[in-house]
């Protein structure tokens, strides 16, 4: 342990309490990675936070010390996102787990940040509102995390991200301010702090209470699961329902490599024989409901469909999504590794993206499941090999790398969801100019002029704030010049 973090240590412990604050190197191998298990740091220091003063304090002595610091949820993403730092600390907000009101006067939760996604929606129910934002984690995810990476999940295409279900947040400056953002209206005159901090993946600041919108749970809901041949048919009973002006909840498709894993994992029962499924989720007022799901079943059967399947009960409803959102762990009972990817294309090129993974796949023996949100183009590759093989896990990493390209020759982006972290650093020259990431980073500089708030996530070579920018050509108007 460095100086500078016994120090921090010595400090915190007195005023938090000693069992918040390990420095015991075997408990500390437990926080070394998020849900990216390849990408592992043992932390310098842990703190389990309980409330926003021990977070405060927290980062006020790493910015006093000028020691970089981490913050971390349920450890349930996919980016590297919470990567510890070496020399650094890891802020765990995991304990924060208090729903400090439901409020449906003005549709809105507020909630600390360790509160589990799924848990808003269960406080809710009672009150007939949901929290909309579903991530295939949402059991184990939290309301903080989510807000870190601006997750989405099956019910995005409709309902929307993260970003557009939280009105306000409170949280901890990187140089230990407690600041609130927004609040319970929904809108505020200035600059959208807010939206800059959704999605920053926490090199911003650290979030300690965060308010979201609730939604009212829809009057009628209808779900169907159809059965086709070939991905191909799927995508095109995809295009033929939103150019039929139709927007559902939900439209997921998983491939015949994903089905052969939820089936291992869960036996969801979905079509035998199924190159492609769909997932297919319609809510609203009942009539509009009935009218939009019988123009679904239609386009699913024009498009090829062997078997459609309308779930009857809830029970049945549940068991149609129980293969999907277990989709992820259950490549796990086909694959021994794996490495989850998430990218967008335009949907309209998802049949020419689909066919070309799979040439990539049979080119490199590397195999590639997949299970998307369709609706928009939210791709979800997982890309199989076996640890124990000299070199597979190269293999893998390069036909990963290699998905994310075609998706920005496409058009699209390297990440929908997931975040950028520290495993896509690399990849963000391939979508933005020197310029770009330049300007991106004066604002990362105005909130953390120290650059010790979450350090080496999102760009691959961080500029320090105060250094004068890369040499332009004649003519050419820098990034601070823009500003």
């Amino acid at each position: 342990m460095t100086p500078r973090l016994a120090a921090i240590r010595d400090l915190l412990r007195p005023s938090l309490g000693s069992w918040k604050v390990i420095d015991d190197p075997t408990e500390l191998g437990t926080y070394a990675c998020d849900g990216l298990t390849n990408m592992r740091v043992q932390p310098g220091l842990v703190v389990l936070a309980e409330n926003a003063g021990d977070i405060a304090a927290t980062v006020r002595a790493c910015a006093e010390s000028g020691v970089p610091f981490v913050a971390r949820g349920s450890g349930t993403g996919l980016s590297g996102g919470a990567l510890p730092h070496a020399e650094g600390v890891l802020i765990v907000t995991a304990r924060m787990r208090k729903i400090l009101a439901i409020a449906p006067e003005d549709g809105c939760a507020v909630v600390e940040p360790g509160v589990i996604n799924l848990d808003v929606t269960r406080a809710a129910s009672a009150q007939g509102f949901h929290y909309a934002p579903d991530p295939s984690s949402q059991q184990i995810c939290s309301i903080g995390g989510n807000l870190a990476e601006n997750s989405g999940g099956a019910h995005c295409l409709k309902y929307g991200f993260t970003a557009h279900h939280v009105t306000g947040c409170q949280i901890v400056t990187p140089d230990g301010d407690q600041v609130p953002l927004g609040g319970r209206a929904v809108e505020y005159p200035g600059y959208d702090l807010l939206g800059a901090f959704v999605g920053s993946e926490g090199t911003l600041g650290v979030a300690t209470e965060v308010t979201v919108k609730l939604t009212r749970n829809p009057e009628s809901v209808q779900t169907l699961l159809a059965g086709f041949e070939s991905t191909d048919h799927a995508g095109a009973a995809v295009s033929a329902i939103i150019g039929d002006g139709v927007v559902p909840a939900a439209i997921e498709l998983m491939d015949a490599l994903a089905i052969e894993a939820a089936e291992a994992a869960v036996g969801c029962g979905y079509p035998a024989g199924a190159g492609a499924v769909l997932v297919v989720e319609i809510d609203g007022p009942a009539a509009e409901v009935e009218h939009t799901f019988a123009a679904v079943q239609e386009h699913c059967r024009a498009s090829g469909a062997f078997e459609v399947r309308v779930a009857g009960t809830d029970e049945e409803r549940a068991l149609i999504w129980r293969g999907r959102k277990s989709a992820f762990a259950a490549v796990g009972r086909i694959s021994p590794n794996y490495i989850v990817q998430d990218g967008v294309i335009p949907r309209t090129a998802l049949p020419e993206v689909l066919r070309a993974m799979a040439e990539l796949s049979a080119a490199s023996g590397v195999r590639v499941a997949n299970v998307f949100h369709a609706g928009d183009g939210n791709l979800h590759p997982l890309v199989l090999f076996d640890g124990r093989i000299e070199g597979a896990e190269e293999a893998a990493e390069e036909v990963s790398g290699a998905i994310l390209d075609l998706c920005i020759t496409h058009g699209g982006s390297i990440t929908g969801e997931h975040g950028v972290g520290a495993d896509k650093a690399k990849h963000m020259p391939r979508m933005f100019t020197d310029d770009d990431l330049d300007t991106m980073q004066l604002v990362r500089c105005a909130f953390d002029p120290s650059n010790i708030c979450n350090p080496g996530k999102i760009f691959p070579t961080p500029r320090m704030c105060g250094e004068v920018p890369r040499v332009h050509s004649a003519g050419e108007r820098t990034p601070a010049e823009i500003f």
